[in-house]
């Protein structure tokens, strides 16, 4: 570890200590005399048996003998988390119910990040001439310049060996200079223009502008149709955010790691400088630098997924969160959180503005904006006169796709006329392999994942069956392993490989291409079918909703739904909302530059209300229904929800520890609790789950209600207990 300071000394004052661990508490310390460990600060201090990287917290220290107090250790070389942030942290754990380590952890990320790297050897130009001056030296020198470069660099862009750079420092005609392996990041150019905006961009922007400049906090929608260019929208308030403040910090939220290389670009080309990144695909020195650097506020614009609203910015004064309502900003996994409601807190604990742009603004935001806690500024139009995509229904019952086949007559011929003219077709479904369930014709067993009750999703050009669920994968048996029929595993029902089958037997001229997280599965692979989409390789794209959001293809002006009624099923209380969000947002990737667009769903359920409301383009009415059946359940965003989630491998245990929480439920005015009840997916990853649903009315303190709860009950050491504030998904 390396230690900028030596704190070892006599008793000092009484100081507490945050660890990123799963604690609710910070520990008390002392700290020599004469020392500034003020909070925020990172030190290192003895825990146990060893010694851990934690940061001084707020706190007056408990009566416990001074005697009895460890020493912090060291303090860090790294700079100290702002108060704004350690105030972020502990709202966070108590509005989740996670430690607050739990949360701290999400901000410190590593401790070795928290050290600064060792500085590198660069060679510039030095003053002397060599006494021979060689091809390969005249090369070298050639390569050169004011900005050092690395001997292995230099080398390379030379065509030369190391050893042509060790002679020419020896003789004086290069110099040794230090590099930093994380230089900063270049401030954006706030004297470049922006994009040239159209009347309704331009005020909207001048509304938001007014908004920063106001100061103080504020969350404002940008409500624009797909294509309408709410990004110059918010890219011009990011402007007046940093121009406003020469230390400010923006960050800008995405949902998907696969929008992230062209949106850098996009903002790269507005500002004449690269943001800072933040997901899950860069690099450990990559993080290590856009860390540090954000830290020390020398990265002033940052892009980043959802964990980037835990970086620890020193003066964060604008969040952006682009496509508001994508479930993507859910995070189900360790801390539960969600990020689109945390970057409004956190904008409202910080006293700076938060922008949401969609355009599918989720109904929690919509009733934010219609009861005037938030503002909102709409852009009903597309960009450059471009019109929306005409969106029609294919009655799949009576127009039904061939024996064994797909896609209806209706959109074959949509397809073949596309073609015809040189034009791009998506065939959108929403289900990754070939088929989604593979049955013994002859027995009818199902295949299932080990230990969990989920199916497996044959994916036929690997020949293997996968569960999306545990990442469990194995080759397709050639027998039914119930029954030994050989040859009886049939797949049943479509995913996006078995629809591109299709595609390419009945146009094999066409160039077809799937775009899913399987066939695609790194950010390079997505951005190069991405970019051949774009650039018009590509005749019909069959894809996933990664291809729903965020892309401009300028050739495309047929998208066709194979299964719109795929998200109408399983009770969720948001089925509905995400089903008309997802096709609108595919359906708005046709027509978006000079040509006309057009979309075919097909369904066999015409008459719902969801497919209504997007052909006859009545969103406020889809919502206004959603809303009022919402309000009579007392459902989000008029009440509140938590889920309780028991888990554990001994079903005897899970179960006796589900009755003593329903033996342990206070009475509370206003709050009721449904459960337990066993999980649709009962079992998962060897582990059984029984499920507890909190109902409340908007006014009640659910974190209260679950604190006085969930403290009666005793848990044992082969039960765990998991809290969703606000649950999104009820699997």
């Amino acid at each position: 570890m390396n230690e900028s300071e030596n704190l070892n000394g006599p008793a000092g004052a009484r100081i507490k200590v945050l660890f990123p661990l799963p604690l609710f508490t910070a520990f008390d310390y002392r700290a020599p005399p004469g020392v500034d460990l003020a909070p925020g600060r990172f030190v290192v201090a003895p825990f146990g048996p060893r010694e851990a990287v934690g940061v001084v917290w707020p706190g007056e220290g408990e009566d416990a003998p001074a005697l009895k107090l460890k020493t912090v250790l060291s303090a860090l070389d790294a700079p100290s988390l702002s108060a704004e942030l350690i105030d972020f942290i502990d709202w966070t754990a108590r509005y989740t119910t996670f430690p607050a380590g739990s949360i701290l952890r999400m901000t410190m990320r590593a401790g070795d990040w928290l050290t600064p790297p060792k500085m590198q050897t660069g060679y510039v130009r030095g003053g002397a001439a060599p006494a021979r001056l060689t091809p390969q030296r005249q090369a070298v020198l050639s390569a050169a310049g004011d900005a050092p470069m690395s001997a292995a660099a230099l080398a390379e862009a030379a065509g030369v060996s190391d050893g042509v750079i060790r002679g020419l420092e020896k003789a004086g005609a290069l110099r040794a200079v230090g590099i930093d392996p994380d230089p900063p990041f270049a401030p954006p150019d706030l004297s470049r223009p922006g994009r040239v905006l159209s009347a309704e961009q331009a005020a909207a922007a001048q509304q938001i502008a007014g908004n920063i400049s106001a100061g103080g906090h504020g969350a404002t929608l940008i409500d624009g149709v797909t294509g309408a260019g709410k990004t110059e929208v918010y890219l011009e308030a990011a402007a007046e955010a940093l121009s406003r403040d020469r230390q400010a910090q923006v960050l800008i939220l995405i949902p998907e790691i696969a929008l992230t290389q062209p949106f850098l670009k996009r903002v790269e080309e507005r500002f004449g400088a690269a943001p800072a990144p933040w997901h899950s695909d860069l690099t450990a020195a990559q993080r290590r630098r856009a860390w540090r650097r954000v830290a020390e506020g020398q990265a002033r614009l940052v892009v980043g997924a959802r964990s980037a609203l835990f970086l620890p910015f020193a003066r964060l004064r604008l969040i952006i969160v682009d496509e508001e309502h994508d479930g993507a900003y859910k995070q189900e996994d360790g801390v539960i959180y969600h990020a689109r409601d945390l970057a409004v807190a956190r904008g409202a604990r910080g006293g700076f503005p938060v922008i949401l742009a969609s355009a599918t603004p989720s109904l929690e935001t919509v009733v934010n904006v219609d009861e005037g806690r938030y503002g909102a500024v709409g852009l009903p139009a597309r960009y450059a006169g471009a019109s929306l995509p005409a969106i029609d229904l294919i009655d799949m019952r009576e127009d039904p796709p061939e024996q064994g086949r797909w896609l209806s007559p209706t959109l074959a011929r949509a397809v073949e006329e596309t073609l015809s003219v040189n034009e791009q077709s998506l065939l959108f479904l929403n289900r990754r392999g070939y088929a989604p369930l593979t049955l013994c014709r002859r027995c009818g067993h199902k295949m299932t994942a080990p230990g969990s009750d989920t199916m497996l999703v044959e994916h036929r050009f690997e020949n293997r069956l996968v569960c999306h669920h545990t990442g469990f994968s194995m080759q397709k048996p050639a027998a039914c392993p119930a029954c030994n029929a050989v040859g009886a595993l049939a797949p049943c029902g479509p995913g996006v490989e078995r629809v591109a089958e299709e595609a390419r037997a009945r146009w094999p001229d066409a160039a077809v291409e799937i775009l899913s997280s399987d066939t695609a599965p790194t950010a390079q692979a997505v951005r190069e079918i991405l970019s051949a989409m774009s650039g018009g390789d590509i005749d019909i794209l069959i894809a996933t909703q990664m291809a729903a959001k965020g892309h401009h293809f300028p050739g495309l002006t047929l998208v066709g739904v194979i299964d719109a009624d795929l998200g109408l099923s399983g009770g969720d209380l948001r089925a509905a909302e995400r089903t008309y969000q997802l096709l609108s947002q595919v359906t708005g990737r046709a027509g978006r530059a000079a040509k006309p667009g057009r979309a075919l769903l097909q369904t066999y359920q015409p008459g719902a209300g969801v497919l209504q409301a997007l052909i006859g383009g009545d969103r406020d009415a889809f919502l206004a229904a959603e809303a009022q059946s919402r309000r009579a359940l007392g459902f989000p965003p008029y009440g509140r929800l938590a889920a309780v989630i028991l888990r554990g491998k001994d079903e005897t245990a899970l179960k006796t520890c589900a009755t003593a929480h329903r033996a342990a439920i206070p009475g509370a005015d206003g709050v009721d609790v449904w459960g337990p009840a066993p999980a649709p997916i009962y079992r998962l990853r060897g582990q059984l789950r029984m499920r507890f649903l909190v109902k409340a009315r908007r006014n009640v303190h659910v974190q209260r209600f679950l604190g006085d709860w969930l403290g009666r009950v005793k848990i044992g050491g082969s039960i765990r207990r998991v809290v969703d504030i606000d649950p999104y998904s009820f699997l």
